[in-house]
């Protein structure tokens, strides 16, 4: 197995250690969101109360929603993925989903996956992760006729180190949509405990126009693409919601849940910010599922994504 660089192993096995139970509370640790203007470049369009969630009554004709493949994360002991403790002993393998939503009002990139240096550098080992990358999001962009410069906005569901490896691969002029909340996680209040190591994690998003959204964020402004907060297993996590013409309503979880079995024991990982927020945040996203009949899609469990079209519609 290949070594990473230094300084690109270091911050990969320092993002991992992060998805770790500690014995500090959510409470102490909880982030306070910086004041406008913290990062360098960025464009601060915080909306004022949220809007209530609508989904639009006819899909957008155009839209797609194209699965990509960021990645494989085989986990040698599922102990810290249940509070419960009834995975210990127990392995499994993620896969790592990002997705291109196309509309014809743009493109939007949701999640950026593992490191684009595994292609390279071949499967890394930390603790009980074991992460490989076959292909950049770049490259299957370049395959489809597009450039990361053809996507005008990227989101990601929250801050884990296989949901913003790729951000480095990002222009400059995308518009990153994060709430205010995942991005106070993100980059603590200077002067804050722990600032310096938090920030070192995500430099490459210092340099994108940052657009702070709230909750039931409409993308495209008509009801055909919202990004959903459902917090807990990080501050500001959110799922998306996909109105598609043919398919109908699709829910993409990010981490609200990482394999069926959690999903269908409704099971809270240990390393997750707040656990009784999660479990709020299931109950309000099955509701919101059952209510729109939607296909609820794992973004980490094959059984949900290895079948999919190559582009949903």
């Amino acid at each position: 197995m290949k070594i990473l660089p230094l300084v690109s192993l270091g911050a990969l096995a320092l993002a991992i250690s992060a998805c770790s139970p500690t014995d500090t509370s959510a409470d102490d640790t909880a982030a306070t969101a910086p004041a406008e203007g913290d990062v360098s470049g960025d464009m601060d369009t915080a909306a004022g109360e949220t809007p209530a969630y609508t989904m639009a009554s006819e899909p957008a004709e155009e839209l797609q929603l194209i699965k990509l493949d960021c990645g494989t994360i085989y986990v040698s002991d599922l102990n810290i993925f249940s509070v419960e403790g009834d995975y210990a002993g127990q392995t499994d393998t993620f896969t790592d989903t990002c997705w291109l939503l196309r509309h014809p009002d743009g493109d939007l990139l949701w999640d950026l996956g593992l490191p684009g240096e595994l292609v390279e550098a071949g499967e890394q080992t930390q603790d009980v992760f074991s992460v490989s990358l076959d292909k950049t999001i770049s490259d299957q962009l370049i395959e489809m006729g597009l450039g990361m410069s053809d996507v005008e906005m990227v989101a990601i569901s929250h801050s884990h180190f296989d949901h913003v490896g790729q951000a480095g691969d990002l222009d400059p002029a995308t518009t990153w949509l994060v709430n205010e909340a995942e991005y106070g996680f993100m980059f603590p209040e200077a002067g804050a405990e722990g600032d310096d190591q938090a920030e070192s994690q995500f430099p490459a998003f210092e340099g994108l126009t940052r657009e702070t959204i709230g909750d039931n964020h409409d993308v495209f402004g008509d009801g055909s693409v919202i990004i959903i907060e459902t917090p807990g297993h990080t501050p500001g996590h959110s799922s998306l919601l996909v109105n598609l013409p043919e398919t109908g309503p699709v829910l993409l979880t990010g981490d609200l849940y990482h394999r069926e079995e959690s999903r269908e024991g409704e099971r809270v990982p240990a390393f997750n910010f707040d656990v009784e927020q999660t479990r709020a945040s299931i109950a309000e996203f099955e509701a919101r599922a059952e209510e729109l009949g939607a296909r609820v899609i794992i973004q980490h469990e094959p059984a949900d994504t290895n079948d999919l079209p190559d582009v949903m519609r």
